[in-house]
């Protein structure tokens, strides 16, 4: 990798992957593009910024021209209660915007990330101990996208030489970046609410055990996967990667033994449960840990700390905006 593309740049991934592409191959290396016309300033100001619609052939095509891109990092991606909430829109970036990329990667020799997710199972998958290889029937617009996804990569690796990798990613959990509608937000917003209310409302029930992980260690295995060695890759795409898994209750159970006094409460929103309900409660990655020594260095605990910490640091500085006031 020597000249980047990272699209959906913006988003809960793209934000924090970018400034970790640009401190391992060079600022002016690495091309964040987004849908913000005003991304946050670690975006502005570390590296090349564009705002972008990733439905744009025509951008798309020049921007890998003109800036001599070797690889794409597609990120850009409606999440899943969104996309059920619009799901035209869903298809429209999810599928068009990869064909886009795989086409243009395709003409310009351009290697490829795609992001898959849990979301690309369905309720007939075994939920416990995931194969990597297994009956996969989403009932969402966003699993459907997904596996399509992963389908359209592998047909451009298998039929052009397109060197596409994946990964199918659990809930990510970050304090740097506020999710943006998907199942799996209640466990970034737990903790703001923990630190600034003392209570939080969950969406999902108690005992609804999800596969999560901490973002250092997604970024960590996106870099890894990219840089791996081409020979020692069987599966290429879509490897199952997690770290933990647990469910809202015993979240909340480690989040007391910092605060104590921190209460939860239920307020089950029948869409995203029963997205969760279809998917896997921890997967196989054994795939991965395999063919290019995937390991995670985060659990609950450390998690959890972390975010606590990070998130108090924080939340006590002074917002952009109280800067612009000044």
């Amino acid at each position: 990798m020597k000249r980047i593309l990272v699209t959906g740049a913006t988003g809960q991934i793209g934000s924090e992957l970018t400034i970790a592409l640009r401190h391992a191959y060079g600022e002016a290396n690495v091309i964040a593009a987004g849908h913000q016309r005003r991304p946050e300033c670690d975006l502005r100001e570390s590296g090349p910024y564009c705002a972008m619609d990733i439905r744009d052939a025509e951008w798309l095509e020049q921007t890998v021209r003109e800036s001599r891109i070797d690889t794409i990092f597609h990120l850009a991606s409606v999440l899943s209660v969104v996309a059920e909430q619009r799901p035209q829109l869903a298809w429209e970036i999810n599928m068009g915007g990869l064909y886009k990329v795989l086409e243009t990667a395709l003409q310009f020799g351009c290697a490829v990330f795609f992001p898959s997710s849990i979301g690309a199972f369905g309720p007939g998958t075994p939920l416990e101990n995931t194969p990597q290889v297994t009956i996969q029937r989403p009932n969402t617009i966003y699993g459907i996208t997904k596996l399509a996804g992963e389908l359209l990569c592998d047909y451009y690796y298998h039929r052009f030489g397109v060197d596409v990798r994946g990964l199918r990613l659990p809930g990510l959990i970050s304090y740097k970046t506020l999710p943006g509608g998907g199942t799996t937000d209640y466990a970034v917003e737990i903790f703001y609410a923990a630190l600034t209310e003392g209570r939080y409302c969950c969406f999902l029930k108690p005992d609804s055990r999800l596969d999560m992980m901490y973002m250092p260690d997604a970024i960590r295995a996106i870099m890894m996967l990219m840089e791996a060695d081409d020979e020692k890759l069987i599966h290429r795409n879509a490897y199952n990667v997690t770290a933990m898994n647990f469910t809202p209750e015993e979240l909340t159970v480690q989040i007391r033994r910092s605060i104590p006094d921190f209460t939860i409460e239920y307020d089950i929103d029948p869409t995203r449960q029963a997205i969760a309900d279809s998917w896997p409660r921890y997967m196989d990655d054994s795939a991965a840990r395999a063919e290019w020594g995937w390991e995670p260095h985060y659990d609950l605990v450390t998690t959890t700390q972390e975010m606590l910490a990070h998130l108090a640091v924080k939340l006590a500085e002074p917002k952009e905006d109280d800067h612009a006031a000044r």
